[in-house]
């Protein structure tokens, strides 16, 4: 099961078995920044206007194909050096970004279908609930999936006697799409390069939390009801936040086994089951990373 305990990893992983697999971990971090153009959240964030300025093609690249769950997936999952771990990165960017471009290309024909007032309100629900996922895995258990919320907005927006066929793309448009699939991946390029001193310095638990406020502002951007550079403001504050040297990842995985016997943040007596005392089982504990 996922060191992670990311709720997104976690689901993903129990979901497809990837554990079982060598390339779990490569496999992981693919479909976590693909799936936003699987179940439908970023081309509902392209119809939305989500990526219609600078500071939107930066909040969608951070907070869609980054974000928490990307950061988990690296510093807790993957192994490896740097170098190797940037590669794998490349390789999956080298892949999403012709996916964003492709789905951006086709955004003015769906438009055309949908009155975009109404598919808006149903893009802001998305991110709202991807955002309480984010926060709580026994709360995303009683949310549907975004696929399922960006289906019934299509249903309840769709206008067929404004259909028009669009056989131009928008070259803007796709380009933004692509920049916004680029931040996702230089996001993750950095995490991948700057790993080891990550794992020591950057609480994950509170960058998690903090990414997960900052999608739920994303949905008041989107309608007007917050100022449009909020999420990102409140990203950069979380980060700062999470910012914690010697409560990173590496000191927790590694801090029970301590030559001097000092055990981190985790206590040196054991279970009696080889873990760590008050160390709780996947079933047993809400999976807060």
């Amino acid at each position: 099961m996922s060191s992670s305990q990311h709720p997104v990893a976690l689901r993903l992983e129990r979901a497809l078995g990837l554990r079982e697999a060598v390339s779990g971990p490569t496999k992981l971090l693919a479909i976590v920044m693909v799936l936003p153009l699987i179940d439908g959240i970023f081309p509902a964030l392209i119809l939305a206007g989500g990526i219609d300025s600078i500071a939107g093609i930066v909040q969608v690249g951070l907070l869609v194909f980054g974000g928490s769950a990307v950061l988990a997936v690296i510093l807790a999952e993957m192994d490896g050096t740097p170098r190797e771990q940037a590669k794998i990165v490349l390789l999956i960017g080298a892949g999403l970004l012709p996916l964003a471009a492709l789905e951006a290309a086709l955004a003015p024909t769906i438009a055309s279908v949908l009155d975009l007032a109404i598919f808006e309100r149903f893009a802001a629900l998305v991110i709202a609930a991807i955002a309480a996922k984010t926060a709580s895995a026994r709360i995303g258990e009683y949310l549907p999936s975004p696929g399922v919320i960006v289906g019934l907005g299509f249903i309840a927006s769709v206008d067929p006697a404004g259909a028009e066929l669009v056989l131009v793309p928008d070259p803007g448009l796709i380009l933004r799409a692509v920049a916004a699939a680029g931040v996702g991946v230089a996001f993750a390029l950095g995490v991948a390069l700057f790993g080891p001193w990550l794992r020591r310095n950057l609480d994950i638990d509170s960058f998690r939390f903090g990414s997960a406020i900052a999608l739920g502002v994303l949905p008041l951007s989107l309608l007007g009801v917050a100022f449009e550079q909020a999420p990102l403001v409140v990203l950069i504050v979380a980060g700062v936040l999470a910012f914690d040297p010697g409560s990173g990842v590496s000191d927790r995985l590694t801090g029970a086994n301590d030559d001097n016997g000092d055990s981190g943040s985790w206590s040196e007596e054991d279970d009696g089951e080889g873990r760590p005392a008050g160390y709780a089982a996947d079933s047993e504990r809400e999976p807060w990373l």
